[in-house]
């Protein structure tokens, strides 16, 4: 067990860094009373029995995790449109304290089951009492109601192991459809919530500053 703890630590580091790093990029937005792309963020290191179902199903050695395994530490991006997910991404490539590795587009290429979703791969440096370390680490952004979708399938996933019986199947695909479709909407009178969102946070400000 020791071991794992010594194998996990900078992986959890990682996790602790960037969310403070990508939470510290929505306050920014705030601060100049302009909208954010990321609504909120959360991250979480994959658990052990997972990390090694995983290494088993993909056929990867043990010595070969931090190598071959991308998403031991896992970071999860939400935004309310589809328009912020790109500008995240963008948000992402020109930042100097990571690497992107690699970026897979399943909003443009959704997966066979309905998945959308953007995954970058980064390659983050941890300062060690030993030095540095660079660890992969994946970063999935996307809308809140393609995380709904996408949460409700994890878990259906474990019920089935991935062999879904086709009425599911169906169900699940026509979901994402109608998810997308949402997400399409709300992008239609994106200009509108934001007014009302910013009306709002005004409003807040000036009840908290009669307080005071």
């Amino acid at each position: 067990m020791k071991h794992w703890e010594s194998f996990l630590a900078p992986y959890k580091q990682a996790i602790s860094e960037l969310k403070v790093k990508l939470k510290g990029m929505r306050g920014q937005f705030e601060l100049n009373s302009s909208h954010s792309p990321i609504e909120f963020v959360t991250g979480r290191v994959k658990p052990i029995a997972s990390i090694l179902d995983k290494a088993n199903q993909k056929g990867i050695p043990l010595d070969r995790l931090e190598e071959e395994m991308q998403d031991i530490a896992g970071m999860r991006i939400m935004c309310q449109f589809v328009d912020d997910i790109h500008t995240v991404v963008n948000l992402l490539r020109n930042r100097n304290d990571l690497e992107i590795v690699e970026e897979r587009d399943y909003i443009s290429h959704k997966k066979t089951s309905g998945y959308r979703s953007y995954h970058v791969v980064i390659s983050y440096p941890v300062q060690t009492i030993h030095g540095e370390k660079k660890i992969l680490a994946e970063i999935q952004i996307r809308t809140l109601a393609m995380n709904f979708w996408a949460t409700i399938e994890h878990s259906l996933n474990y019920k089935y192991k991935g062999a879904f019986p086709t009425d599911i199947q169906m169900r699940l695909q026509r979901a994402a459809e109608a998810a997308f479709r949402l997400d399409e909407e709300m992008s239609l009178i994106r200009g509108e919530i934001q007014e009302a969102q910013a009306f709002f946070s005004r409003k807040k400000e000036l009840k908290q500053e009669e307080k005071n």
